[in-house]
């Protein structure tokens, strides 16, 4: 089955529920800059795969994929950290760091679906 909008991609769609969770988990949070940065980065996760399945070329879909990568680290970077300072409770930021992991595998697979193998 071919893919035809990035709407149809588990990766978009499972980085859209984790940004719609990271915004659940902070919306009381008086530490705005903390606040703008991890949401910037949970939000910048499912962008970048669109942005870059409507680019219609494997290498620049590709390349956007591991931009999404790294966000998506970097939100998961910030959940440790809002744990330590006690702005999310042990139970929440075991939750999001395991939705973290599976966008990880899932933007993984992906990269190695488009990607030629390696013949050596």
């Amino acid at each position: 089955m071919k893919i035809l909008k990035f709407e149809d991609l588990i990766a978009w769609q499972k980085a859209q529920d984790i940004a719609v969770d990271v915004y659940m988990s902070f919306t009381e949070l008086k530490d705005w800059s903390f606040k703008d940065q991890i949401y910037r980065a949970v939000v910048s996760i499912s962008n970048n795969i669109a942005e870059g399945f409507d680019r219609q070329s494997k290498k620049e879909f590709v390349r956007f994929l591991y931009i999404s990568l790294g966000s998506n680290s970097e939100v998961k970077s910030m959940i440790y950290l809002a744990q330590r300072l006690n702005y999310l409770n042990k139970i929440n930021a075991d939750m999001l760091i395991e939705q973290s992991r599976e966008v990880s595998k899932i933007i993984r697979g992906l990269i190695k679906s488009l990607q030629p193998p390696n013949n050596d």
